[in-house]
């Protein structure tokens, strides 16, 4: 029943945008921190941002902050992540993940921890 399923990804010009979800079934969206992670070929994986919980307190890696932005509906059950001012390095696929254990978001994020895992949707970049 536990699932997590992310959609909007894409190919898109540099400069432009993408909004992807994050919708999650069989537990309740409120009581997890979520992330988003990426990894692309070559590369380690990434922690790009995360959101806490309870009183939304969020991380950005250095590498999108400013470009990303994080939020939750609680109501549809969803996290997105908005993508603006895409570059090429920022093509990877993107997965979303759902953390219950008591840690800030950065921690999260820095040491790419998570409960449950989404299968990933893929973000490229190219003129």
């Amino acid at each position: 029943q536990v699932q997590l399923v992310e959609s909007g990804g894409g190919l898109v010009q540099p400069g432009g945008s993408l909004r992807l979800s994050c919708t999650a079934s069989g537990f309740t969206l409120e009581n997890y921190a979520i992330g988003w992670f990426r990894q692309a070929p070559g590369k380690e994986s990434e922690g790009v941002s995360c959101i806490s919980g309870g009183d939304d307190d969020t991380y950005y890696a250095d590498s999108v902050r400013g470009r990303f932005t994080i939020s939750r509906d609680i109501a549809k059950n969803t996290v997105y992540l908005q993508l603006n001012s895409l570059k090429p390095e920022d093509t990877a696929v993107y997965r979303c993940v759902a953390d219950r254990a008591l840690r800030g978001v950065q921690v999260m994020c820095l040491f790419r921890v998570g409960d449950y895992w989404g299968q990933g949707t893929q973000v490229t970049v190219s003129s």
